[in-house]
């Protein structure tokens, strides 16, 4: 038998309400392995302090990110690996402290960045003049 759908916006809006207020006070874990610290988590194998992560592994105080691995401090990243202090990107590896970049690798600082590899807060280097920048950037600001 189906349930009864909302017969007016009020009840709609009420059990909508609801059903949040029940899935946020749940912290248990789905099929993680090895997890430790995490809340609400879903089949996530070695991360560590982690929250709402879904598909993740060996992530360490991430949240809200799916399908990333060996990710530090990130948020909101989907398909992502090796990011430190990201938010919102996607498909990406060896990102630090950028924000909507997409596609890439090797950014730092970097903003909204589709397709791109070495970076440093938007602006295009060489390989090798790229990782000496990185070196001393993550030097002086204690990455």
């Amino acid at each position: 038998m189906s349930p009864t759908p909302p017969a007016t916006r009020a009840e709609f809006e009420s059990r909508l309400r609801k059903l949040q207020a029940d899935v946020a006070s749940q912290n248990a874990n789905v099929g993680c392995l090895a997890c430790e610290r995490c809340e609400r988590s879903a089949s996530s194998t070695f991360c560590v302090d982690c929250r709402d992560v879904r598909r993740c592994n060996y992530c360490n105080a991430c949240s809200d990110c799916t399908e990333c691995s060996h990710c530090v401090r990130s948020k909101g990243c989907l398909a992502c690996s090796h990011c430190v202090d990201c938010e919102r990107c996607a498909s990406s590896a060896y990102l630090v402290r950028s924000v909507g970049c997409s596609g890439s690798t090797y950014l730092f600082g970097c903003v909204g960045l589709h397709k791109k590899d070495f970076h440093v807060l938007n602006e295009p280097y060489e390989r090798q003049a790229y990782f000496t920048a990185v070196a001393r950037l993550s030097r002086e600001l204690g990455i």
